[in-house]
């Protein structure tokens, strides 16, 4: 790990080799996939970035791109609730739609915005994310294509952050609990607590990291 990562990170979790590698994978199967359509990729915001742009350089196939956002907080909301923070623009209906998002957790994000798209009728929707913490789900859905199943730590990089910070970082290293702690109350959606789902001892030892199933729907 380069040095002024270490005082904020523990270790890396996914190196920039193990990234490449799978994402050319996931790529392969959404190609075999959705192969003889244009294909509606949409991205939630803002997470996504980097692991979607490495993603659909590789598809070559029809493809049209939008964004959708969510955020867990908002003018009048109360914490935890979800709130569409910019709606799509590209009509989805009839055609075939790859969701994308950085990384499946609870649940909650991804059926609340699977929800949203299948009532607006596309021919075939179907999901893509790069990290899968089963651990802490709560909604009964999972994606279609998996990049890797991860255990219950707060990571960040490549596209995911803390803070709007470590967005930037080239792999996905797990962050030191003194990060968020020392955040304090100040840091909107932390209040000084761990982010949700990490306990005081959020690092148990670490297992080896297995890619997850890519589907071949």
């Amino acid at each position: 790990m380069p040095p002024r990562w270490r005082k904020d990170l523990e270790r890396i979790l996914i190196t920039e080799r193990q990234l490449a590698r799978r994402v050319r994978a996931l790529s392969r199967a959404i190609q075999r996939d959705f192969a003889g359509r244009e294909m509606v990729v949409v991205s939630l915001l803002n997470g996504t970035v980097m692991f979607l742009a490495d993603l659909i350089r590789r598809l070559s196939l029809p493809l049209r791109l939008d964004f959708i956002g969510v955020s867990s907080y908002g003018a009048g909301a109360a914490s935890g609730e979800l709130v569409f923070t910019k709606e799509l623009r590209l009509s989805v209906r009839g055609r075939d739609v790859l969701l994308v998002d950085d990384i499946l957790d609870t649940g909650k994000t991804l059926a609340r915005v699977r929800a949203k798209l299948q009532a607006l009728g596309p021919r075939r929707l179907r999901t893509c994310v790069l990290l899968n913490k089963g651990a802490r789900r709560v909604e009964k859905i999972e994606a279609d294509y998996v990049g890797f199943e991860i255990p219950d730590f707060f990571v960040v990089g490549y596209g995911l952050d803390f803070a709007e910070r470590y967005r930037n970082l080239p792999f996905v290293g797990v962050l030191r609990p003194q990060v968020y702690h020392r955040a304090g109350p100040d840091l909107d959606g932390v209040g000084g607590k761990p982010p949700a789902g990490l306990a005081e001892s959020q690092c148990p030892s670490p297992r080896r990291l297995r890619p997850g199933p890519v589907s071949s729907a």
